[in-house]
């Protein structure tokens, strides 16, 4: 199960969600200097993070690199939400609970995805669930593949998180020093 994103992390992703292409360290660093002072090294630094934990992919492409989501942002807030609510000792009480909060347009959108969920339903015949497979997010229309977060690596217990199993690209771990996926290679150096 994933952690939630760190504040830099979240900015760095959101960019390129939003984008739904490949990305490049100095666009997300431009976009990111419009908001705030941060150098290259430190977006660089986010982005392979994000790859290790494996939130991105990415592809050489001359002595840089572009980085490209692995899955879309509803996927992350619904990894987020489902861990949320399996640590509930009530699930049934803190669904209630959190629907209770819910504005009128979220309502609207949760009404709106239970019938996606559920599918059209005919007199006399009893609700048949599509499952979430038919749900498409922005990241690539039409496919269902960007709708599973990254996880453990087969079946691994690791209370840690993705991150400290070095990601399903990176099955080595990003601890070791040999590994040519570390950051403190003269591929990330030439990057700069």
């Amino acid at each position: 199960m994933p952690r939630p994103l760190g504040e830099l992390e979240d900015a760095v992703m959101t960019r390129v969600w939003k984008w739904n292409r490949p990305v490049t360290v100095r666009e997300v660093l431009e976009d990111l200097q419009q908001e705030r002072s941060i150098a290259y090294t430190t977006v660089m630094t986010v982005l392979d993070n994000l790859h290790q934990k494996g939130w991105v992919r990415r592809e050489a492409e001359g002595r840089a690199y572009r980085y490209e989501a692995v899955s879309t942002r509803a996927a992350y807030a619904a990894a987020l939400m489902n861990e949320a609510w399996s640590r509930s000792d009530n699930p049934a009480a803190a669904l209630v609970a959190f629907f209770g909060m819910m504005s009128a347009e979220q309502r609207e959108a949760l009404s709106d995805a239970m019938r996606i969920v559920q599918g059209p339903v005919t007199q006399g015949q009893p609700t048949q669930g599509q499952g979430p497979e038919n749900l498409t997010g922005p990241a690539n229309p039409g496919s269902s593949e960007n709708l599973t977060p990254p996880e453990n690596p087969a079946g691994s217990e690791n209370p840690g998180g993705p991150e400290n199993s070095g990601g399903p690209e990176n099955p080595r771990g990003p601890e070791n020093p040999d590994d040519p996926e570390n950051p403190g290679d003269a591929e990330h150096r030439a990057e700069r």
